[in-house]
Parts: C-alpha cells; structure tokens; sequence
C-alpha cells in the first residue's frame, strides 16, 4: 500500500496535478490539506472516474481537508474530539476544517492541517499549541485503546522540529513553527508512542517539503520541513520507505508543498 500526504493549496486549481501524480506514483490513499473549497465544490467526479473515493471536509476558500482512496474509505469523521474551536474576526467560534479521518485498506488515516500559529503571542499561535494538546490526548487514547492499531497522522504540521528543517535559522528567530513550546508539542507525540517515520526513512538534513513562492525560495533551496507523518507501533512496522516528491514542486502552478509519500507492506 502506498500513502502520502500534499498540502495542495488550492484542490480546484491543481487537480490535474494530483490525478497525475496519483497516475504517475500508483499511491492509493492520498492525504490532502488546503484544499481551500466547501465541500459541494471538491472536483470529487474526477477522481472517482480514475477509481477513487473521496471524502472531503471543507467549509469555505480557507483550510480544508480530504481524503482520496481507491482501497475503501470506511467511518469517516470530520474533526476529532476535543478539536478546540477558533473564531475568525466577527464570526461565531467553529470546529475548523483541519481533520478529518478515514480507514483505508485497514489504516486509520487522518489528514491533518495544524494551525499555522500566525505569530508568538497572536491568539492563533495559543490555539495552535492547545489544537496539538487536544490531537495528543485523542492519539494517546487511540493507541491505548488497541496497542496493535494501524494509525497514520499524516499532514501539514506547519512545525520545523529541528534547525536544520528551515534554510536560515537566523531568519526564523522569534517566530513561529520553530519556537520551543512548538516543538515540544510536536516530540510529544514520540512521547506517547507514535514513530515520525519521514524522518526515520529520510534522516538527511534540509530535505525539505515547502519553498515560499517569493523570493526565489525553490530554486535556492530555501524552505522547510514540516510534512510529516506519524505512525502507531504497527504501522511504523511496516512502513519500509518514504519519498519527498521534490519535482512536484516545479513546473506549471505548482503548490508550495511537496508530497511525501510513505510506502506500507502487506
């Protein structure tokens, strides 16, 4: 079985680019974040017709998550429990479209878009922080419920565990994804359990899985790493590569994030 997970930025704009990487890669389950539609305007048709099932979770031209698979798509849930809310200016407060859940081919899997944090002391940076409090709990309990369950929490985690996961340290002082309260919420995690197992099977430094769209970031090598993908005890087991899909960040319209693709033996 072959997972990944992409943060499109923008599904209605590249949905030519992920058929044809499902296409080129043969992944059967693919873990989008920013998808940026509601979900009554996925292009969900197009994906069927290549042998796929979607499932979507999408409230507006902000955020948003999915799910593709052609290996079953069973029990699905949007958001998980304890997901905190946060309100936009002016509006009610809401269980975001950054979760959403599925078992596939007998993998649990969950599409995760964290919160960016936006800045350190902004309201968004402590709602990033308790959001990754509330997905620990919830995993913590995942595993303990079944010690041999098959979990992958794969995502966008818009945090750089390590300093040699953004080009320029010195560039990154006191903002966010890099700062320490950031990073103990992500090792976390590896506290309850759970193996990051991108790192594990791609341990160099400065691969990374973004490139901003100015300043000529791409072609300088000046990005960071913050897709990755946590697994339980038993899907660690049998995760035996990872790619980081940097030529998925050229060409025409490119999204600012690569896919990392995990492959699972039978």
């Amino acid at each position: 079985m072959r997972l990944a997970t992409w943060n499109i930025n923008s599904i209605r704009s590249r949905a030519d680019r992920a058929l044809a990487f499902l296409e080129r890669t043969g992944t059967d389950v693919l873990a989008l974040q920013e998808t940026k539609c509601k979900d009554e305007q996925f292009p969900r048709e197009a994906f069927e017709a290549a042998g796929y099932e979607v499932a979507t979770f999408g409230h507006s031209q902000w955020n948003g998550v999915a799910i593709i698979s052609r290996v079953g798509l069973a029990d699905v849930e949007t958001g998980f429990v304890g997901q905190p809310l946060f309100a936009a200016p002016g509006k009610d407060p809401v269980v975001e479209a950054r979760a959403i859940g599925a078992t596939c081919g007998g993998v649990r899997v969950w599409s995760l878009y964290v919160p960016h944090g936006r800045a350190v002391g902004d309201p968004h940076y402590a709602y990033k922080l308790e959001w990754l409090a509330r997905l620990k709990e919830q995993a913590e309990g995942w595993l303990a419920a079944d010690p041999a369950a098959q979990i992958a929490l794969a995502g966008d985690w818009n945090v750089a565990p390590r300093d040699t996961d953004v080009w320029d340290l010195a560039f990154f002082a006191e903002q966010t994804h890099i700062t320490p309260p950031e990073r103990a919420a992500f090792a976390a995690f590896e506290e309850i359990g759970y193996t990051e197992v991108t790192r594990v099977h791609v341990p160099e430094d400065r691969k990374y899985t973004y490139w901003d769209y100015q300043q000529l970031r791409f072609p300088r090598n000046e990005g960071m790493r913050i897709d990755f993908a946590y697994a339980t005890p038993a899907l660690a087991a049998r995760t035996t590569a990872v790619t980081i899909e940097r030529n998925e960040r050229k060409g025409k319209a490119p999204s600012d994030h690569v896919p990392v693709i995990l492959d699972l033996t039978d």
